[in-house]
């Protein structure tokens, strides 16, 4: 089988051919460069008009035989660039007398590293101009586990950029300019397995005009928001159990952000795969690889239907060519006498567990310093206070800054991952509005870091936590436990609504203010 994919949802033109039988992918691409600042769409829609149809001319020249369907980029990107594409690959549709496939863009940057390397069932975390997505399969779908709340990570260095005067793309000046920096300290802003980047660009402008060497700024804006990338992608390891992580996106081309992941990967024991930079950046190779897939499962689309979506999210697509019965997640082993999260490795004892926030080598040390110290300190002091006010949490029996170390009393059988019920994840919801009252946040309430047993349900690992009575902020950590049972439990549905009714019904006159932010957060996600 012979699959003609096109690409265009932004900058780049391209046309590829994959053939099913060899494995081969032949690509061809003409990309769109501003002549200042970052992306005109009504400059790249007059590109793509230009290029796509040389792109395709030289990709179908370049195969001996007929293409057995025509791939296109559906969405999400800029509409002006996706109608022209959508245009050209409903004409060779009807033209070569093939079926139509129309594929989302950001699930072809997952596939086509999971189709490369071999994993049954990866995290894959998309880092590209517009986007930061972590997803995960689970239950026929593409799960979104966290994303940044505000823009992509590209985009982001790219604002800096702009702001120095640089020209398009930023990302590649910065990764030169970093190597003769110094780390520079600045916001690192993760909220569970979710992310922003505004603060830190902010931060970065303001560090560049205050007379900051830019060498400099650029060293610890890397570290900061690939340490953050790096870390979320660790927490969705963590979250799901598997041991398979791919890199998706442009900015993935990143020697550094490759680097820090590998290393993380490496360290936990888990498998790394990033595609060769052909395949990082937008390219239709990726389209015509998905597109096969789907043309295979017979996911094809007619022409009345195949109107682009310039919004169109990656859990929004039914994933046809994958088993039902296939899933990110695994079941946790309660019976492991030491267990590895994301930050902290936690022995346990019969009455007590030793919780060892070890250095992440990944990271700078000056901020892994940082953070271990920070959250350590957070830790202890929350989870004392939580208990103050009604909220089950392990007594804290020892605390050992130097080391980051905690001792705690031992709680619960089993982590609420391994015991999920509507009745567990209710007292989450009505323990969760217990804490806000009291004007404390949780920071990453997931069901792995929640223990059950026979004598109730405590929550643990206050390590993001913070002192806010601001609605935003108590949305977020009902949004955070939300994605981690959406992304992991066989039917999700009742387990969220019983987390927002125990929180209704346990809240005070703000709950209702609560939910109703939480459903703007959840509208806040890219392309919502």
């Amino acid at each position: 089988m012979r699959v003609l994919g096109i690409e265009g949802t932004a900058w780049a033109a391209s046309a590829a051919v994959f053939d099913t039988e060899t494995d081969e992918v032949f690509i061809d691409t003409e990309a769109y460069q501003p002549e200042s600042g970052g992306i005109h769409p009504r400059e790249a829609a007059e590109h793509m008009g230009e290029a796509i149809p040389r792109v395709v001319e030289r990709a179908l020249d370049h195969t001996e035989t007929e293409v057995d369907a025509v791939a296109f980029s559906r969405g999400p990107g800029l509409g002006p660039c996706l109608r022209i594409v959508g245009t050209a690959a409903r004409a060779l549709s009807g033209s070569l007398d093939v079926p139509l496939v129309g594929v989302n863009h950001m699930v072809a940057h997952l596939e086509i590293g999971r189709h490369r390397s071999g994993f049954s069932s990866p995290v894959c975390l998309n880092a590209s101009g517009a986007n930061a997505h972590l997803l995960g399969y689970h239950n026929g779908r593409y799960r979104i586990l966290g994303e940044t709340m505000d823009t992509g990570v590209g985009n982001a260095i790219d604002k800096f950029t702009r702001h120095l005067g640089w020209s398009h793309p930023g990302g590649p000046k910065v990764e030169e300019c970093a190597r003769a920096g110094e780390y520079v300290d600045l916001p690192y802003v993760v909220k569970g397995m979710d992310f922003s980047f505004s603060g830190i660009m902010s931060a970065a402008k303001d560090a560049y005009d205050d007379g900051s060497e830019v060498e400099d700024v650029c060293c610890g804006l890397q570290e900061t928001v690939f340490g953050m990338l790096t870390e979320v992608s660790e927490r969705a390891l963590s979250l799901t159990g598997t041991d398979e992580l791919v890199l998706g996106g442009g900015v993935g081309q990143n020697a550094r952000l490759r680097g820090m992941l590998d290393e993380m990967c490496d360290a936990r024991g888990a498998d790394f795969y990033a595609p060769e930079p052909r395949f990082l950046r937008d390219n239709a190779g990726m389209i015509a690889v998905l597109g096969a897939k789907m043309y295979a499962a017979g996911d094809t689309i007619s022409i009345p239907d195949s109107t682009v979506d310039p919004n169109f999210r990656p859990d929004e697509v039914p994933v046809t060519w994958r088993g039902s019965d296939e899933s990110v997640a695994r079941t946790p082993d309660a019976s492991d006498d030491e267990v590895r999260g994301a930050e902290a490795t936690v022995t346990m004892a019969a009455d007590h567990v030793v919780k060892r926030r070890l250095p992440k080598t990944y990271r700078h040390p000056e901020l892994d310093a940082r953070l271990r110290r920070e959250r350590t300190v957070a830790e202890t002091r929350l989870t004392s206070e939580a208990r103050r006010v009604g909220v089950p949490t392990p007594l804290v029996h020892d605390v050992d800054l130097r080391e980051a170390t905690l001792t705690l009393q031992r709680v619960g059988e089993a982590d609420l991952a391994a015991r999920l019920s509507t009745a567990s994840v209710r007292r989450v919801g009505e323990l969760l509005a217990t804490l806000h009252d009291a004007g404390i946040v949780h920071g990453d309430p997931t069901t792995r870091n929640v223990r059950v047993g026979e004598s109730g349900v405590f929550l643990v690992d206050f390590g993001l936590g913070f002192h806010t009575g601001h609605v935003e902020d108590h949305a977020m950590d009902l949004h955070v436990f939300g994605q981690s049972v959406e992304g992991t439990a066989e039917t999700p549905e009742p387990l969220v609504e019983a987390l927002e009714s125990g929180y209704l019904d346990m809240g005070g006159d703000s709950a209702a203010m609560v939910i109703e932010r939480l459903r703007g957060i959840e509208g806040r996600g890219r392309y919502q």
